[in-house]
C-alpha cells in the first residue's frame, strides 16, 4: 500500500482508497479527492508538511496526516 505522503515531487498518481473516519474523510472528499481521481504532486515543504498537489485542475495543500490517509497507485 502506497500513500500520497510517499509520492515524489512531479509524479501523478491515482486514488485507490480513502482511509479515515467521519468528518476527516468527508473533508478530504469535499476537497475533490475521491476514488479514481488523479493527483499531481507539485511541491513538498522542506520538512515534508504540507504537500502541495493539483487535483481536478486546482491547487491544494494537504497536511502530512491527511496525505497519509489517501491510498494511491
Amino acid at each position: 500500500m502506497k500513500t500520497l505522503k510517499e509520492v515524489k515531487i512531479g509524479q501523478t498518481v491515482k486514488v485507490v482508497k480513502l482511509h479515515g473516519e467521519g468528518a476527516v474523510k468527508r473533508r478530504i472528499m469535499d476537497m475533490g479527492i475521491t476514488k479514481g481521481v488523479e493527483i499531481y504532486v507539485r511541491k513538498v515543504a522542506p520538512l515534508g508538511d504540507p504537500v502541495e498537489v493539483t487535483v481536478r485542475g486546482y491547487e491544494l495543500s494537504l497536511r502530512k496526516n491527511d496525505a497519509d490517509m489517501i491510498e494511491v497507485e
